[in-house]
């Protein structure tokens, strides 16, 4: 509803100077329907490849880029100067806020799903810092849907075509996080600002890690499981505990986040034994 709202907004105050996409994908036999239920808005100042496809009821606004292969879906919000570009598919009601950067013109693929909310001068889905990526090879990242990713975050492809960078649904992931290549990462989690995630790390369902939070390549950290602030990660953190500390060290079970997440007092003490 906010995203159709924001669109009516949008047709009232801008109609006169907007330029109404070429690509009318027809809702039904009847033009003027049609174009009510599905006409997208782009400014005059972005610029749209003709080959993009572009769903029903999208915004595009001023000094935006839509890449040749990029796929908009139904009721995308693309604000002032944000990008999306190469093979980059986009879920519908996705929102973009301003400088955000979706995609690269990479061999390979981004896939976004369904109402994520992208920060501003965030970039998702561009070419890994490691090494072992070899220019031309196919990199991949996958977004769940009803994810949150904040200001300057940044999230990367995978480094090799066989292998992809996952993120799943329901996830905070607050201003200035690094996912790196090849994570995997669950659902409902809660990162906050300046977690910093390298390559390889898994991370289940229902965690949380407090601010400044490093996690060294390969580990693997447990659900319900929390990460104190400023600590330093190099090994894996089980479930349903706590740690904090350089280098991070047990500090016992996650009370407060496994009453939060609706375990019993009868099923905490059964987990700590």
């Amino acid at each position: 509803m906010a995203a159709a709202a924001a669109s009516r907004a949008a047709g009232r105050l801008l109609s006169p100077r907007l330029l109404i996409a070429s690509r009318h994908l027809q809702a039904s036999a009847s033009e003027g329907s049609a174009r009510d239920a599905s006409t997208s808005f782009i400014h005059p100042a972005a610029v749209v490849h003709p080959d993009a496809a572009i769903g029903q009821g999208v915004t595009i606004g001023p000094f935006c880029t839509v890449g040749a292969s990029a796929r908009i879906g139904d009721a995308c919000q693309l604000h002032t100067g944000s990008h999306v570009t190469g093979h980059t598919e986009l879920g519908e009601g996705c929102v973009v806020h301003t400088g955000a950067i979706l995609g690269a013109d990479l061999p390979g693929r981004t896939i976004i799903g369904e109402n994520n909310v992208i920060g501003n001068y965030a970039v998702v889905g561009v070419k890994c810092q490691d090494l072992k990526y070899k220019p031309g090879d196919e990199c991949f990242l996958r977004i769940g849907n009803n994810n949150e990713i904040r200001e300057y975050c940044s999230i990367h492809r995978s480094s090799k075509p066989c292998d992809c960078t996952v993120i799943g649904d329901n996830n905070l992931i607050m201003g200035s996080c690094h996912v790196a290549h090849d994570c995997k990462i669950g659902s409902n989690n809660i990162f906050a600002n300046n977690t910093l995630f390298g390559g390889h790390v898994i991370v289940e369902d229902c965690t949380h890690t407090a601010g400044a939070v490093v996690v060294h390549q390969f580990c693997h950290i447990g659900s319900f499981s929390f990460l104190g602030g400023g600590s330093v990660v190099a090994q894996d953190v089980p479930r349903y505990t706590m740690v904090a500390g350089d280098r991070a060290e047990l500090r016992g079970l996650n009370l407060e986040g496994l009453r939060r997440n609706g375990f019993s007092d009868q099923e905490i003490v059964m987990d700590s034994s």
